[in-house]
């Protein structure tokens, strides 16, 4: 594993994502890292609490996610991403997801803020 691409600590948000997508610019998420094993805390927008776990090797991650929203609403589902290293240090995920709790899919973009 590039050590540079450690996310434990870091704080990510949403900056781009499709329509059948709940994350956003106001959803942030919290990583922690313990070798290729990775977890997140995230909540924001109409996500009042959400967990992410999973593995980054080789600058893939692949991760499973399940989300509580303000309406009472769960929501499951897994994705794949590219994190890479943005020129100025920050990561920045390209991730593929899908539902499994549901139908949908789609591509986001989340990267690394203060």
């Amino acid at each position: 594993m590039n050590d540079d691409l450690s996310l434990d600590g870091r704080t990510l948000v949403g900056v781009e994502n499709d329509e059948a997508g709940e994350v956003g610019g106001d959803t942030r998420f919290q990583f922690e890292q313990d070798g290729d094993r990775i977890h997140a805390h995230y909540a924001g927008g109409t996500i009042v609490e959400g967990h992410l776990v999973g593995t980054l090797d080789d600058g893939q991650w692949d991760v499973r996610y399940v989300q509580l929203h303000a309406d009472g609403e769960t929501a499951t589902g897994h994705s794949v991403g590219d994190v890479t290293l943005l020129d100025d240090g920050r990561i920045r995920v390209d991730d593929e997801w899908e539902w499994e709790s549901r139908p949908g899919g789609g591509a986001s973009v989340l990267e690394e803020v203060e």
